[in-house]
């Protein structure tokens, strides 16, 4: 960490070169004394991935940014405050704490956070931002988190872990794929704690997970808008469950919506009745279609889907509080009578339960994408393709 970065005249450039082209600053002589031009562009980019992510980093004097891609990895403002808002107790340990964000959030609920990442250098920069932003209950340690376990006898109320891929490039399907394994250090991990929080990347199945952990309490299931962002397990060490409840959480600017479930109350519902399409047409958030409560949503809701593998729904009543996105249906045709006219020429085109991908579907119809439509290319509840142009509900909640 290079504390020249802090001069007045280094923080306004920084501040005046955010769009500026990195490579020709990089490339360009010295600008500062004892300042190489390739950390300046790496505050810059910090910076400018910090705006809209983390926009308390991003506005706060003093700021010290790492690598982007510690920033690209870490938890937005708004999963982390909703975090905090579940994740508390006397002391916490955050044990893969990275850029910091989620520790500072848990100081917030949490009476002491004690923060450790084996990265020196991060562990650094993240207590120099604690300290800016007036933290004052998190200790930092620059220390790998499970051998600070196995180093330490101490217990805590709350273990907080978010494990990493192995391989950058693989996606992640289960927690067996990441480091820390917090399925073989399962046994450890609960020794030391009454709670621990597992923060997992969206692509992980759900249904897997539970079969490998124990006593999973809940499963928050976080979106940001209609992008899945993170999921969350709670395991209670001193209590088994199970059947745990499935929390899908949509953070919106305006407000947040809840739909709470298990996996028994879903596999018990009543099979969703289907039917063609109706005046308007709902496609649920990005979390509530991760987590499957596809029965429970045409249940709960009031709502009829178009077919049972067709994740869409419809109904002749606007439901105002629907967790998705809702559409006024503006015309429907059967697939084979849309080809022979294509009488939509530009919209938004979407795929659901059909052969066909989008950009297939574009390419042969020779439909441009934008306008003020979208065209849902479906199969129906008679299992025959179908298409619909639809326009957005003004009023919808994302």
């Amino acid at each position: 960490m290079n504390a020249l970065v802090f001069n007045p005249e280094v923080q306004a450039f920084i501040q005046e070169n955010l769009h500026t082209d990195i490579t020709k600053l990089i490339l360009k002589k010295a600008i500062f004394d004892g300042i190489s031009n390739t950390e300046l562009a790496e505050q810059i980019q910090g910076k400018v991935v910090c705006e809209k992510k983390l926009p308390t980093w991003f506005s706060t004097p003093d700021i010290y940014f790492p690598k982007k891609l510690a920033i690209e990895q870490c938890s937005s403002e708004k999963t982390a405050a909703y975090k905090s808002s579940l994740i508390k107790g006397d002391n916490l340990l955050d044990l893969t704490g990275g850029f910091g964000v989620d520790s500072f959030y848990f100081s917030k609920t949490s009476k002491q956070v004690t923060y450790l990442e084996k990265q020196v250098e991060l562990s650094r920069i993240a207590e120099h931002n604690a300290n800016v932003l007036g933290a004052k209950n998190i200790e930092f340690i620059a220390n790998d988190g499970i051998a600070y376990i196995n180093e330490s006898n101490r217990m805590w109320d709350v273990l907080y872990i978010d494990p990493s891929r192995r391989i950058a490039s693989q996606k992640v399907v289960r927690l067996t794929d990441c480091e820390p394994n917090v399925i073989d250090l399962y046994l450890k991990l609960a020794a030391t704690c009454n709670h621990i929080w597992i923060k997992a990347a969206p692509l992980l199945d759900i249904k897997l997970a539970l079969t490998e952990l124990k006593n999973v309490q809940s499963v928050h299931v976080v979106s940001v808008g209609n992008e899945l962002k993170e999921l969350l397990f709670h395991i209670n060490t001193q209590a088994a469950c199970q059947n745990p409840t499935i929390h899908c959480v949509l953070l919106n600017d305006a407000q947040t919506h809840h739909f709470s479930f298990t996996y028994e109350e879903e596999q018990h519902a009543a099979p969703s009745t289907c039917t063609a399409p109706k005046t308007y047409l709902y496609e649920p958030n990005a979390a509530w279609l991760k987590a499957g409560c596809f029965k429970l949503i045409a249940a709960r809701y009031g709502l009829e889907k178009m077919h049972q593998h067709t994740h869409l729904y419809t109904s002749d009543t606007h439901i105002a509080d629907f967790p998705g996105k809702v559409f006024t249906i503006l015309a429907n045709w059967s697939y084979t009578e849309f080809g022979k006219t294509v009488p939509v020429k530009q919209a938004n085109c979407i795929s659901r339960n059909f052969p066909l991908q989008v950009a297939a579907l574009q390419k042969k119809h020779k439909i441009t994408d934008g306008g003020s439509s979208s065209l849902f290319f479906i199969t129906d509840h008679t299992g025959q393709y179908r298409v619909m142009q639809a326009a957005r509900y003004e009023k919808s909640p994302q």
